[in-house]
Protein backbone atom coordinates (compact mmCIF):
# COMPACT_ATOMS: atom_id res chain seq x y z
CA UNK A 1 0.00 0.00 0.00
CA UNK A 2 1.21 3.50 -0.77
CA UNK A 3 3.39 5.06 1.92
CA UNK A 4 2.41 8.14 3.94
CA UNK A 5 -1.32 7.40 3.81
CA UNK A 6 -3.70 6.46 6.57
CA UNK A 7 -4.46 2.77 6.34
CA UNK A 8 -7.83 1.54 7.60
CA UNK A 9 -8.64 -2.12 8.06
CA UNK A 10 -12.38 -2.60 8.33
CA UNK A 11 -13.72 -5.93 9.48
CA UNK A 12 -17.35 -6.91 9.13
CA UNK A 13 -19.31 -9.88 10.43
CA UNK A 14 -20.61 -12.38 7.89
CA UNK A 15 -24.30 -13.31 8.30
CA UNK A 16 -24.39 -11.75 11.77
CA UNK A 17 -28.19 -11.48 11.80
CA UNK A 18 -28.30 -15.26 11.67
CA UNK A 19 -25.47 -15.55 14.21
CA UNK A 20 -27.17 -13.16 16.66
CA UNK A 21 -30.51 -14.98 16.29
CA UNK A 22 -28.90 -18.38 16.80
CA UNK A 23 -27.24 -17.16 20.00
CA UNK A 24 -30.25 -15.28 21.39
CA UNK A 25 -28.82 -11.76 21.34
CA UNK A 26 -31.13 -9.12 22.81
CA UNK A 27 -32.58 -6.75 20.22
CA UNK A 28 -31.84 -4.08 19.19
CA UNK A 29 -28.50 -3.94 21.04
CA UNK A 30 -27.10 -6.76 23.13
CA UNK A 31 -24.76 -5.22 25.70
CA UNK A 32 -22.73 -8.42 26.14
CA UNK A 33 -22.27 -8.76 22.38
CA UNK A 34 -21.15 -5.13 22.08
CA UNK A 35 -18.76 -5.54 25.01
CA UNK A 36 -17.33 -8.68 23.42
CA UNK A 37 -16.71 -6.80 20.17
CA UNK A 38 -15.01 -4.02 22.14
CA UNK A 39 -12.80 -6.53 23.98
CA UNK A 40 -11.76 -8.03 20.65
CA UNK A 41 -10.91 -4.59 19.28
CA UNK A 42 -8.92 -3.79 22.41
CA UNK A 43 -6.92 -7.00 21.97
CA UNK A 44 -6.21 -6.14 18.32
CA UNK A 45 -5.02 -2.67 19.36
CA UNK A 46 -2.67 -4.16 21.97
CA UNK A 47 -1.20 -6.56 19.41
CA UNK A 48 -0.93 -4.04 16.57
CA UNK A 49 0.57 -0.99 18.25
CA UNK A 50 0.49 1.00 15.00
CA UNK A 51 -3.31 1.24 15.34
CA UNK A 52 -4.01 4.77 16.56
CA UNK A 53 -7.81 4.57 16.83
CA UNK A 54 -10.55 2.05 16.27
CA UNK A 55 -14.25 2.58 15.76
CA UNK A 56 -16.94 -0.05 16.03
CA UNK A 57 -20.64 -0.42 15.46
CA UNK A 58 -22.79 -3.52 15.44
CA UNK A 59 -20.74 -6.31 13.81
CA UNK A 60 -18.03 -4.15 12.27
CA UNK A 61 -14.84 -2.46 13.42
CA UNK A 62 -12.44 -0.07 11.70
CA UNK A 63 -8.79 0.04 12.73
CA UNK A 64 -6.81 3.12 11.70
CA UNK A 65 -3.07 2.54 11.31
CA UNK A 66 -0.65 5.43 11.63
CA UNK A 67 0.41 6.99 8.36
CA UNK A 68 4.03 5.91 8.73
CA UNK A 69 3.40 2.27 9.58
CA UNK A 70 5.64 -0.21 7.86
CA UNK A 71 3.86 -3.22 9.30
CA UNK A 72 4.40 -6.26 7.06
CA UNK A 73 5.95 -3.96 4.44
CA UNK A 74 2.50 -2.35 4.06
CA UNK A 75 1.18 -5.46 2.27
CA UNK A 76 -2.58 -5.04 2.47
CA UNK A 77 -3.49 -8.73 2.35
CA UNK A 78 -1.03 -9.61 5.09
CA UNK A 79 -2.26 -6.80 7.35
CA UNK A 80 -5.97 -7.40 6.73
CA UNK A 81 -5.77 -11.17 7.19
CA UNK A 82 -3.78 -10.88 10.42
CA UNK A 83 -6.15 -8.29 11.91
CA UNK A 84 -9.31 -10.21 11.02
CA UNK A 85 -7.80 -13.53 12.13
CA UNK A 86 -6.83 -12.13 15.52
CA UNK A 87 -10.22 -10.45 15.93
CA UNK A 88 -12.17 -13.64 15.09
CA UNK A 89 -10.03 -15.91 17.25
CA UNK A 90 -10.31 -13.46 20.15
CA UNK A 91 -14.10 -13.46 19.72
CA UNK A 92 -14.20 -17.24 20.16
CA UNK A 93 -11.58 -17.19 22.94
CA UNK A 94 -13.45 -14.56 24.99
CA UNK A 95 -16.99 -15.82 24.27
CA UNK A 96 -17.46 -17.48 27.69
CA UNK A 97 -16.31 -14.32 29.47
CA UNK A 98 -19.26 -12.39 28.03
CA UNK A 99 -21.77 -15.24 27.51
CA UNK A 100 -21.10 -17.69 30.37
CA UNK A 101 -24.50 -19.36 30.08
CA UNK A 102 -24.67 -19.53 26.27
CA UNK A 103 -22.93 -22.23 24.27
CA UNK A 104 -21.16 -20.99 21.15
CA UNK A 105 -23.05 -23.00 18.53
CA UNK A 106 -20.68 -22.20 15.68
CA UNK A 107 -17.77 -19.80 15.20
CA UNK A 108 -18.42 -16.33 13.84
CA UNK A 109 -16.94 -15.26 10.53
CA UNK A 110 -15.61 -11.84 9.57
CA UNK A 111 -14.25 -10.37 6.36
CA UNK A 112 -11.66 -7.61 6.12
CA UNK A 113 -10.48 -5.00 3.68
CA UNK A 114 -7.68 -2.47 3.83
CA UNK A 115 -8.26 0.99 2.37
CA UNK A 116 -5.98 4.00 2.10
CA UNK A 117 -6.91 7.59 2.97
CA UNK A 118 -4.25 10.06 1.81
CA UNK A 119 -5.23 13.10 3.88
CA UNK A 120 -6.47 13.87 7.37
CA UNK A 121 -9.66 15.24 5.81
CA UNK A 122 -10.23 11.98 3.92
CA UNK A 123 -9.79 9.99 7.13
CA UNK A 124 -12.13 12.34 9.03
CA UNK A 125 -14.73 11.94 6.27
CA UNK A 126 -14.45 8.14 6.50
CA UNK A 127 -14.91 8.13 10.28
CA UNK A 128 -17.79 10.63 9.98
CA UNK A 129 -19.44 8.36 7.40
CA UNK A 130 -19.18 5.37 9.76
CA UNK A 131 -20.67 7.46 12.61
CA UNK A 132 -23.59 8.62 10.46
CA UNK A 133 -24.17 5.03 9.32
CA UNK A 134 -24.18 3.94 12.97
CA UNK A 135 -26.78 6.56 13.85
CA UNK A 136 -29.03 5.67 10.89
CA UNK A 137 -28.84 1.93 11.63
CA UNK A 138 -29.36 2.41 15.36
CA UNK A 139 -32.43 4.60 14.87
CA UNK A 140 -33.96 2.13 12.40
CA UNK A 141 -33.23 -0.87 14.65
CA UNK A 142 -34.48 0.87 17.79
CA UNK A 143 -37.79 1.79 16.14
CA UNK A 144 -38.12 -1.59 14.40
CA UNK A 145 -37.63 -3.57 17.62
CA UNK A 146 -39.83 -1.17 19.61
CA UNK A 147 -42.63 -1.80 17.09
CA UNK A 148 -42.10 -5.57 17.39
CA UNK A 149 -41.52 -5.85 21.15
CA UNK A 150 -43.76 -3.09 22.49
CA UNK A 151 -46.10 -2.39 19.58
CA UNK A 152 -46.79 -6.12 19.04
CA UNK A 153 -46.21 -5.93 15.28
CA UNK A 154 -44.73 -8.85 13.37
CA UNK A 155 -41.28 -8.38 11.86
CA UNK A 156 -42.87 -8.02 8.43
CA UNK A 157 -45.45 -5.50 9.68
CA UNK A 158 -42.74 -3.41 11.37
CA UNK A 159 -40.63 -3.49 8.21
CA UNK A 160 -43.59 -2.36 6.10
CA UNK A 161 -44.43 0.40 8.62
CA UNK A 162 -40.86 1.76 8.36
CA UNK A 163 -40.61 1.49 4.57
CA UNK A 164 -39.92 4.89 3.06
CA UNK A 165 -39.61 6.73 6.39
CA UNK A 166 -36.97 9.32 7.19
CA UNK A 167 -35.38 9.96 10.60
CA UNK A 168 -38.10 12.45 11.63
CA UNK A 169 -40.78 9.85 10.87
CA UNK A 170 -38.92 7.24 12.89
CA UNK A 171 -38.61 9.59 15.86
CA UNK A 172 -42.36 10.28 15.69
CA UNK A 173 -43.15 6.55 15.56
CA UNK A 174 -40.90 5.95 18.54
CA UNK A 175 -42.56 8.73 20.55
CA UNK A 176 -46.03 7.46 19.61
CA UNK A 177 -45.25 3.91 20.75
CA UNK A 178 -43.73 5.19 24.00
CA UNK A 179 -46.83 7.32 24.68
CA UNK A 180 -49.07 4.28 24.16
CA UNK A 181 -46.93 2.22 26.52
CA UNK A 182 -47.01 4.89 29.22
CA UNK A 183 -50.82 5.13 29.18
Amino acid sequence: MLPNCWMVVRIDGKAFHRFSDAHGFNKPNDLNALNLMNACAEHVMKEFTDVVISYGQSDEYSFVFRRQTDLYGRRSAKIATNVVSLFASTYVFKWRQFFPATELKYPPSFDARAVLYPTNDNLRDYLSWRQVDCHINNLYNTVFWTLVQKGKLSNNEAQLRLKGTVSGDKNEILLMVIEIILR
